[in-house]
């Protein structure tokens, strides 16, 4: 028999390596056929790098086969408005000068969204991307920023998130990447229709956890 439903948990510190090397291989499982190791060494050091330092405002979560693999990943930053986010490295854009932003009271950052290619959970992007929209959902004024696979784009808008693309698209770790901006009233329809599919109880750790700047008690359900 085959186990196809995975558990979910947030990431400790000494796992950030595993992150990163998971977010790297993945992409480029998706998206490339000719990858150097050289490439992918590379490429998971930045990645570890950047999520260090923004791990102290951040919250990750994985989803994880019950051998202990990294079957998917996400992670949400609460902006303290001085650290440069990726938006602003990748593509130069303002965070502040999105519309949405003038009147918002918390700005949040959506990232290394991965799954594994042959991932049997069907339920496993919804549970993840709740995971990370459940603050901005909660407090309803807050805005999120991503930088999104084009493909992926397209399977969010299927499913009822509704996204702003505010930039031009650039190959991003092997794939075409969309700078996108969502707020309360293009995530709710999705949130509510799948946040039963996640409760505090089902995530390892996740009821007593909060952003380490204290700003937000981060809570699912």
């Amino acid at each position: 028999m085959t186990i196809t439903q995975n558990y979910l948990e947030r990431l400790e510190l000494n796992q950030l390596t595993e992150l990163a090397k998971f977010v790297v291989e993945e992409n480029f499982n998706h998206h490339c056929e000719n990858v150097s190791a050289q490439e992918i060494i590379s490429d998971t050091q930045e990645v570890y790098d950047e999520e260090l330092n923004y791990f102290k405002d951040s919250e990750i979560f994985v989803a994880k086969d019950f051998s202990g693999n990294i079957q998917g990943s996400i992670r949400v930053i609460k902006w303290d408005y001085k650290t440069k986010l990726p938006l602003q490295k990748i593509f130069n854009i303002d965070p502040l000068s999105y519309k949405y932003s003038q009147n918002a009271t918390s700005v949040w950052h959506i990232g290394r969204f991965a799954t594994k290619k042959d991932v049997k959970d069907k339920t496993l992007f919804r549970k993840l991307m709740v995971c990370a929209i459940a603050p901005i959902c909660e407090q309803k004024d807050g805005v999120a920023f991503a930088e999104c696979d084009s493909k992926l784009l397209r399977i969010m808008n299927l499913l009822g998130i509704k996204a702003e693309v505010i930039g031009a698209s650039i190959n991003y770790l092997g794939s075409e990447t969309i700078p996108i901006a969502m707020n309360y009233a293009g995530l709710e329809e999705f949130y509510y229709n799948n946040k039963s599919l996640v409760t505090s109880q089902s995530i390892n750790k996740m009821s007593s956890q909060t952003f380490q700047n204290k700003q937000y008690q981060y809570q699912v359900c």
